[in-house]
């Protein structure tokens, strides 16, 4: 099994940063892409960024670009979310994803390990 660790969440002001951490412990599986999703209270899970080792590149979500960058390195089975320029409408649980399906790339069906999430609370 794989276990996702998820720190870095908190409340904050807008434009603040925050940086999300996220660990994978695996001893049977190889990891194919790591990424991070958000759920609003009232709203489907949606997809944020992804680090798509399979494929060899990242992906975000279009409306976040510019703001959020994710990284993350297969070798260690972590991954990250720089979040800066925070706005009230970011507001959510984000879950840390984690896919040892080789073509996982962005859509929430590839990814079949999930962490608990972290909240993050923008609000003045």
């Amino acid at each position: 099994q794989v276990q996702l660790v998820e720190s870095g969440g908190g409340s904050v002001q807008p434009g603040d940063s925050l940086r999300l951490s996220c660990r994978a412990s695996s001893r049977t599986y190889r990891l194919y892409g790591m990424g991070w999703y958000r759920q609003a209270p009232g709203k489907v899970r949606e997809f944020v960024a992804t680090v798509s080792w399979g494929q060899n590149r990242t992906f975000h979500r279009e409306s976040l670009e510019g703001r959020f960058t994710v990284s993350g390195d297969n070798a260690e089975n972590t991954v990250y979310l720089q979040m800066n320029d925070l706005k009230p409408e970011d507001t959510a649980i984000y879950y840390c994803a984690a896919s040892d399906r080789e073509w996982a790339t962005l859509r929430i069906p590839d990814y079949n390990f999930w962490g608990q999430g972290t909240q993050v609370t923008v609000s003045s």
